[in-house]
């Protein structure tokens, strides 16, 4: 336990004889004795116009409990005290603070959102200990620059003020984890935040940002994007490139076109609702690997591509209020769990099967499937991805060609001369007669994604299957898999391994449920050594 700072001039005995003020009254000593046990003070929705003084000075003063008790054998040793670490002054009626607060040194949380506040004091640099600063719902115009000395913050909460501006040497707040600043006036968001290295999450919506600097891809640790609510026109190509997002909100904004996404191979949510957004093409969608939830609604797009059905983990799709007019019947193939048509000019559905919901509106487009047969329409859009039904074209040949979609044919094999691809990404081989993986693709070093669901595929080659060491998608759900060879889980590359629906036995149902890195960590545990 820490003993009482002392502060330089004051009397040492001035806590036996100072009397309270009104301000202490309206603290119960009981809250400041046990505060000075904990470290802990929470003083929220008690109408506060102004912090106390006692508060300020809790760890200054000698305690009122020192008066009724002088002897040093007491059972409760009040001059044994705990430095104040967390002081909650939320929901009250503050609208300034003073310097005082640097004789709180120690805090590590500070929490004075929900009151009036319309600055914070510069003393506030003096709390370098601080790790969690919320200022929400106050009124805060502008912050001050001290504010960038507090290096060991890690959460800053700053959303529902009136900033109109950031301070110069933000970027110093390099600990900085999460940083919400939604919901003030902001025009620009500083080129500078590239440097906030550690950031995992980012709120900036409701604000009136036109644009994002390119620099924001810097940000290489960052997992949550909130851009919702902007007047944001386009977002930069750069934003493609951040490796370990997953979650992108970019609803209501102005948007017409959707970015690629090359490296955001763990982007599980992808909203974009409610902007102008007219076209969704294969160049949109071939990188959505881990995708969950894909959020389109109130826009003005026409068709929906049948690329979509690459995005083999979907669970949640938004279609509503757009101008869609049919859907393709592989829409059908994905495992769904949600789908939203409302609000769209269908002509190929019946009102009756989409009112029953989204089990039997695929259950519906699967039927269309079978009752067109593989080689029709219907079923296999001509494409930039699909070839055109009765015509010879050596596929091989093309060799720029990095999406290549051969799903619902009769296939059990490729051709070797495959293996001029040097460029292929993507193939998807879903609904053939493979028994096995193809070997040529074990030769197309490029090769990121292979959808090889629904075939009768009995077994794979780890060791060559470790050598394709840019593949991150690989799907042999419902094949006739018996046994998964345990070095397999030595494929660390993978990000995305679906087995479902295979007739082996290990792994449990329950190891697949939990994800790819729990596959691969139980496949490599069972490694023979």
């Amino acid at each position: 336990m820490s003993r009482p700072r002392g502060v330089a001039g004051r009397d040492p005995r001035a806590g036996f004889r100072a009397e309270r003020t009104d301000a202490g009254a309206s603290v119960p000593q009981g809250l400041l004795k046990a505060a000075r046990r904990s470290g802990q003070l929470n003083l929220s929705g008690r109408g506060l116009r102004e912090v106390p003084q006692c508060v300020w000075r809790i760890n200054v003063d000698v305690p009122e409990e020192a008066n009724q008790n002088l002897s040093f054998s007491a059972a409760e040793r009040w001059w044994e005290q705990t430095d104040l670490t967390k002081l909650i002054l939320s929901s009250n009626q503050l609208q300034s603070l003073t310097d005082d607060l640097r004789l709180l040194p120690a805090l590590t949380v500070l929490d004075i959102h929900d009151n009036q506040l319309t600055s914070l004091p510069s003393a506030i640099r003096e709390l370098e200990n601080l790790q969690k600063l919320n200022v929400s719902h106050n009124k805060l115009q502008i912050l001050p620059e001290e504010i960038t000395n507090l290096r060991n913050l890690k959460g800053l909460y700053l959303q529902h003020n009136e900033l109109t501006r950031i301070p110069e040497g933000f970027e110093q707040l390099f600990n900085l984890e999460d940083l919400d600043i939604s919901n003030n006036r902001l025009t620009t968001v500083p080129a500078s935040f590239s440097s906030l290295s550690s950031l995992v999450r980012l709120n900036i919506s409701s604000n009136q940002l036109k644009s994002l600097p390119v620099e924001i891809s810097g940000m290489k640790r960052l997992k949550h994007l909130d851009c919702n609510s902007n007047l944001l026109e386009t977002v930069p190509p750069e934003l493609a490139n951040m490796e370990s997002l997953e979650l992108l909100y970019l609803r209501r904004n102005k948007l017409r076109f959707l970015p690629e996404f090359p490296s955001c191979r763990l982007l599980k949510e992808l909203h974009v609702g409610e902007n102008q957004i007219e076209i969704l093409g294969p160049e949109h969608l071939k990188h959505l690997n881990s995708i969950l939830v894909l959020d389109l609604r109130d826009n003005k797009l026409r068709s929906v591509p049948d690329e979509i059905t690459l995005l083999q983990s979907l669970e949640r799709l938004d279609l509503s209020n757009n101008d869609i007019s049919s859907l393709p019947c592989s829409l059908g193939k994905l495992p769904l769990k949600f789908l939203a048509l409302e609000g769209n000019p269908l002509r190929t559905i019946r009102r009756e099967i989409i009112n029953k919901g989204t089990q039997e509106v695929l259950k519906y487009l699967r039927s269309k499937i079978k009752d067109d047969g593989p080689n029709q329409s219907d079923s296999v859009v001509e494409t930039a991805m699909t070839l055109p039904s009765e015509s010879r074209v050596n596929v091989h040949a093309i060799i720029t060609l990095k999406i290549l979609d051969y799903r619902n044919n009769f296939l059990n094999s490729l051709p070797e001369e495959m293996e001029s691809l040097i460029r292929l990404q993507t193939i998807n081989l879903s609904f053939n007669r493979f028994k096995i993986l193809p070997d040529v693709l074990y030769h197309i070093p490029t090769l990121e994604t292979i959808l090889i669901s629904n075939n009768q595929v009995g077994s794979v080659d780890p060791q060559k299957m470790k050598a394709m060491e840019n593949l991150i998608t690989l799907d042999l759900q419902n094949n006739d898999l018996l046994q998964i060879p345990p070095e397999l889980g030595n494929c660390v590359n993978l990000r995305t391994l679906l087995l479902d629906g295979n007739p082996f036995r290990v792994p449990r149902a329950a190891i697949l449920m939990k994800g790819t890195a729990a596959i691969l960590e139980y496949l490599r545990d069972r490694i023979p050594t």
